[in-house]
C-alpha cells in the first residue's frame, strides 16, 4: 500500500471532502489525524478508520489561530513521533448569509480568509520546521475551480481559492530545496452542504429552478457545465490527493490539479 506506515494530517477531515480524502489515505495504509473543530462526526470518523485497520486520532484544531495549529501539531507528533503529509483542507464557503452574497460584508471577507487562505499559512508554519530538519513531506492544498476565475456572487470565496493556490505556489518554491512537495487540488462540482446551500439559493433567485428541489438543480448544473457530463464525488478528490501525497509524485510540486470533469482547463 503506498501509505504503509506514514501519518498524514486532515484539517476539516471531519465531513464532506476532508472525510472523504481521510478515508482515502486510510484505505491505503496510512495512520489518519482528523485537524477539526466538530468533534462528533471527528470521532465518527476516527472510529471508521480505526476499524479498518489503521491508526487515528483526533484533535480539537482552529486552523485560524497559529496557536491552535502549533498544539495540533505538537499532539500529533507525541502520538505518532513522525508526520509524513498534511492535507489542508479545512474551509468555509463565504457569506454565512447567502442573501447577501452580491454585496460581501468585510466581516464575510474576514472570516472566509481566516480559514481558507491564513488556515494554510498557520498549518504549513506549524509543520515546516519539522519537515525541513527531517528533509521529506508531502503537503496538499485543497482549493477550487472557483479559484481559477473571478465572478460575482462568489467573489470572497473564490478570491480565497485563488490564494490557496497562490500559497501553494510559494511554499513549493520555497520547501523544494528540502525535499518537501507542495500542491493544490481543485475540486469541482462536488454535492456538498455548502452545494446543498447553493442549490437553495438557486431555487429562490432564477426562475428556471421553479419547481426542483435543490439536488436536481445540483445536478442541472452539471449537465450543463461539465464536459465528462457526471458530478465528481468525495472519492475522487480523495484519489488525486494520494497521488499527489505519495512517492509516485516525487517530482511534482508547485502545481493545482482540476478535478472537475474538463470545467477548467488551466
Amino acid at each position: 500500500m503506498d501509505f504503509e506506515g506514514k501519518t498524514s494530517i486532515v484539517t476539516g477531515g471531519a465531513s464532506g471532502i476532508g472525510r472523504g480524502i481521510a478515508l482515502e489515505l486510510a484505505r491505503r495504509g496510512s495512520n489518519v489525524v482528523i485537524a477539526d473543530m466538530n468533534g462528533e462526526p471527528a470521532n465518527e470518523i476516527v472510529a471508521e478508520i480505526q476499524a479498518g485497520g489503521t491508526q487515528s486520532h483526533f484533535f480539537e484544531t482552529d486552523v485560524s489561530q497559529q496557536w491552535s495549529t502549533d498544539e495540533m501539531i505538537e499532539d500529533a507528533l507525541g502520538e505518532y513521533f513522525q508526520l509524513d503529509v498534511l492535507v489542508n483542507n479545512a474551509g468555509v464557503g463565504g457569506a454565512t448569509d447567502f442573501s447577501k452574497r452580491e454585496t460581501p460584508s468585510i466581516e464575510d471577507w474576514q472570516a472566509t480568509f481566516d480559514v481558507n487562505v491564513y488556515g494554510i499559512v498557520n498549518s504549513i508554519q506549524s509543520i515546516e520546521s519539522y519537515m525541513v530538519e527531517r528533509g521529506y513531506g508531502k503537503i496538499v492544498n485543497i482549493a477550487s475551480i472557483a479559484g481559477r476565475y473571478g465572478r460575482p456572487g462568489f467573489a470572497s470565496y473564490a478570491a480565497s481559492k485563488a490564494a490557496a493556490i497562490n500559497v501553494s505556489q510559494a511554499w513549493a518554491f520555497k520547501l523544494a530545496p528540502h525535499g518537501i512537495n507542495v500542491n493544490a487540488v481543485c475540486p469541482g462540482l462536488i454535492w456538498t452542504p455548502l452545494w446543498q446551500r447553493i442549490a437553495e439559493w438557486r431555487k429562490s433567485t432564477r426562475a428556471q429552478n421553479v419547481g426542483l428541489n435543490p439536488r436536481e438543480i445540483f445536478q442541472r448544473t452539471v449537465a450543463e457545465i461539465v464536459p465528462l457530463g457526471r458530478e465528481q464525488t468525495v472519492e475522487d478528490v480523495g484519489n488525486a490527493v494520494a497521488f499527489l501525497a505519495s512517492d509516485r509524485a516525487r517530482s511534482i510540486t508547485g502545481q493545482a490539479l482540476n478535478v472537475d470533469g474538463g470545467i477548467r482547463h488551466n
